[in-house]
C-alpha cells in the first residue's frame, strides 16, 4: 500500500469517526437538525452509525479500497444535500460534526467535503 493512501485513509477515517461520535452525543438534536436539511428521520438516525463504521474501516484499513469507495458515495450524497440547500437559498445550520460545531451552510461545507473526497479517492485508487 502506498504511504499516501494509508495517511489519506486514516485522516478520512478520523473525520468520519469524529462526525459520528459528535452526532450520537447530540442525541435527539441531530435528527432534528438533519430534518432541517431535508433528511428523513430514519436516515438521520442511521447516518452516525454509518459514519462510525466507515471511519473505523478507514482507520484500520479494512476492506480497502471498498471502504474508500463507500466513503466516496456517502460524501457525494452529503455534498448533494448541502448543494441542494445552498441552491434553494436556504442555509439551515449544518451539524455535520454535531451541534457544538454547527453553523449555517455555506461554501466552506462544500470545500470541506471536496477535501474529504480527495482523501477518499487517494485511499481508493492508491490503496
Amino acid at each position: 500500500m502506498h504511504a499516501l493512501a494509508l495517511v489519506s485513509s486514516i485522516l478520512l477515517g478520523a473525520a468520519f469517526v469524529a462526525a459520528g461520535v459528535f452526532k450520537l452525543r447530540d442525541g435527539l438534536a441531530w435528527p432534528k437538525q438533519a430534518g432541517d436539511m431535508g433528511v428523513s428521520y430514519p436516515v438521520a438516525v442511521a447516518v452516525p452509525w454509518l459514519e462510525l463504521a466507515l471511519g473505523v474501516a478507514s482507520i484500520v484499513v479494512i476492506l480497502l479500497p471498498w471502504s474508500a469507495y463507500a466513503a466516496i458515495g456517502v460524501l457525494i450524497v452529503f455534498t448533494a444535500v448541502i448543494l441542494r440547500r445552498l441552491l434553494d437559498g436556504s442555509r439551515p445550520p449544518c451539524a455535520c460534526f454535531g451541534s457544538r460545531f454547527s453553523r449555517s451552510l455555506g461554501p466552506a461545507h462544500v470545500a470541506r467535503n471536496v477535501v474529504l473526497l480527495v482523501l477518499a479517492s487517494v485511499a481508493a485508487f492508491w490503496g
